[in-house]
């Protein structure tokens, strides 16, 4: 082993050195996909091509739409709506086809369904039970 007959200290500074190598070997070395960063060259195309990217969420980020996202998976992802709507698909085919895949997560705009009602659902329920909680105090400081 590498680390035998080593001080204390040696040792952690080897440790320390490659932990922090590790992130290093994280980074992809595969060139991006044709269109990730490039625009297509049909401005009608590109244009159906962003709005459909800004209504898809990132997978990694999270937080972020495939437009907005700098992660390699995002990228990947805007480089296949932009060469499935430059092969003439509509933006609705490639959008059934990522939920298909990914699930509804993977959109903004998820569906009203038993599952995801009580998403819908759940800010209009805090909305009232802050008001309800509202006007019984202020109620109470009028009397």
């Amino acid at each position: 082993m590498i680390t035998k007959g080593l001080s204390p200290s040696a040792m952690a500074a080897v440790w320390l050195l490659l932990l922090s190598a590790a992130p290093l070997s994280a980074e992809s070395v595969m060139p991006p996909a044709q269109y990730a960063y490039t625009q297509l060259p049909d401005p009608k195309q590109e244009a159906a091509a962003a709005r459909l990217m800004q209504t898809l969420r990132c997978l990694v980020c999270q937080g972020q739409s495939i437009a907005d996202s700098d992660a390699e998976m995002a990228a990947d992802m805007r480089a296949m709506v932009r060469r499935r709507i430059q092969a003439g698909e509509a933006p609705e085919e490639i959008r059934s086809w990522l939920v298909q895949r990914y699930g509804n997560w993977v959109s903004y705009d998820p569906p009203v369904e038993p599952l995801t009602w009580p998403l819908w659902a759940a800010p209009i329920l805090l909305l009232a039970g802050g008001l309800y909680l509202a006007r019984g105090r202020f109620r109470r400081k009028s009397r």
